[in-house]
């Protein structure tokens, strides 16, 4: 009789050891989610830099697939191709003022056309960014950190996604007519030479470089205005940023 009762209460010892453990790693994994005073875990800071990004890209997005969003802004303005300088130069000196314009125009409205469907593609992407990669830059002494590291892993993906987007924009602004016209009268300039330009290649970088501009400036208000840090996670992971700006990174 003694011998059952033992071996009962080892079989109970050893069953609640085997849940414990097996319950263990998931209550931590839990506790790792939950916001709580004092020091970040590396799941809240990967979290807080992709909520800061998210917020960087709808507003940017936001911002730029507005009228005049893009061409009303001079640091993102779109303008010839740098290889097609020269074609605007000769184009203007015979009288086509009009013609280029509403070419830089059109350049400009495909881009605040794609704008707007840009933003699914690069918030797709921004869930994509490890925790680890995300701790690493949260004390960067960098202010666009994280920004600028979304950009540099992200950059091809992103481009063979947004490509097709700003074709299509392209095409519906008349932006591909307007350059098939002005390329044409160019070429038939004497001694002119030809001039071949992917236009839509060109446009997406751009673009894309107007857009992560945008994101960068609004990771920047995060960073540095305690005020605009919508969520408790947004205060608690940047402020714990703000206390020990030095560098350091998480492991």
């Amino acid at each position: 009789m003694k011998l059952k009762i033992f071996i009962s209460c080892v079989f109970i010892v050893s069953s609640a050891t085997s849940f414990a453990q097996f319950k263990i790693p998931q209550v931590l994994k839990e506790a790792a989610n939950v916001i709580k005073p004092g020091s970040p875990s590396q799941i809240e800071i990967g979290d807080a830099i992709k909520e800061a990004l998210e917020i960087g890209v709808s507003a940017g997005t936001d911002r730029l697939s507005l009228q005049n969003g893009f061409i009303g802004n001079s640091a993102i303005k779109l303008l010839f191709p740098p290889e097609a300088r020269k074609v605007e130069k000769a184009l203007r000196g015979i009288g086509m003022n009009k013609a280029c314009d509403d070419f830089i125009l059109s350049l400009n409205r495909a881009a605040e056309l794609a704008a707007n469907e840009a933003k699914p593609i690069f918030i797709s992407a921004i869930k994509e960014m490890s925790v680890q990669d995300a701790s690493n830059i949260l004390l960067s002494d960098q202010k666009n950190a994280a920004t600028t590291y979304f950009q540099r892993v992200t950059s091809k993906a992103l481009e063979a996604k947004f490509n097709p987007v700003i074709q299509s924009s392209l095409d519906k602004t008349q932006a591909t007519k307007y350059w098939t016209d002005l390329s044409t009268a160019y070429n038939q300039i004497p001694l002119a030479g030809k001039v071949n330009t992917d236009l839509a290649a060109y446009a997406t970088q751009k673009a894309m470089e107007g857009l992560f501009l945008e994101i960068a400036q609004e990771e920047l208000k995060i960073r540095e205005n305690s005020g605009l840090r919508s969520s408790p996670l947004l205060k608690k992971v940047f402020g714990f940023a703000d206390r020990n700006n030095n560098g350091v990174s998480f492991r």
